[in-house]
């Protein structure tokens, strides 16, 4: 029961914090959906700094379960980065669309791995 609770609490936690970068105003010319890629990014670095520190038992399982489950599945986007996706080639912006798909890929990929490094 306490899980539920946990991850209840971390993912109001990780909904709050997507929805306030939401209201940054930020919106590029090529349509670039900018938002959601700095939200996958970071949240990419966080769930590979929590699990980097979990395989090091430098934190409580229960704290793992708040952060990775909770903040990070309330606050990363992948639903939205398909949609945008989609969006980007039905109005004609393959290029930026193949852009968005391979940096957010690579990228997220990629703070997974700094993020783990860091704690190593």
């Amino acid at each position: 029961m306490i899980n539920c609770l946990l991850v209840a609490a971390g993912g109001a936690c990780g909904a709050v914090g997507r929805y306030l970068i939401g209201l940054i105003p930020v919106q590029p010319e090529n349509g670039f959906p900018v938002k959601t890629f700095l939200i996958n990014i970071v949240g990419s670095f966080l769930i590979g700094l929590i699990a980097a520190l979990a395989a090091k038992n430098a934190v409580s399982p229960r704290l793992v379960t708040f952060i990775k489950v909770g903040i990070c599945g309330g606050f990363t986007t992948f639903s939205s980065f398909a949609l945008e996706t989609d969006q980007l080639i039905g109005s004609g912006h393959a290029p930026t669309a193949f852009c968005y798909a391979v940096l957010s890929i690579l990228c997220g990929v990629a703070a997974v791995f700094a993020a783990q490094k860091l704690i190593a």
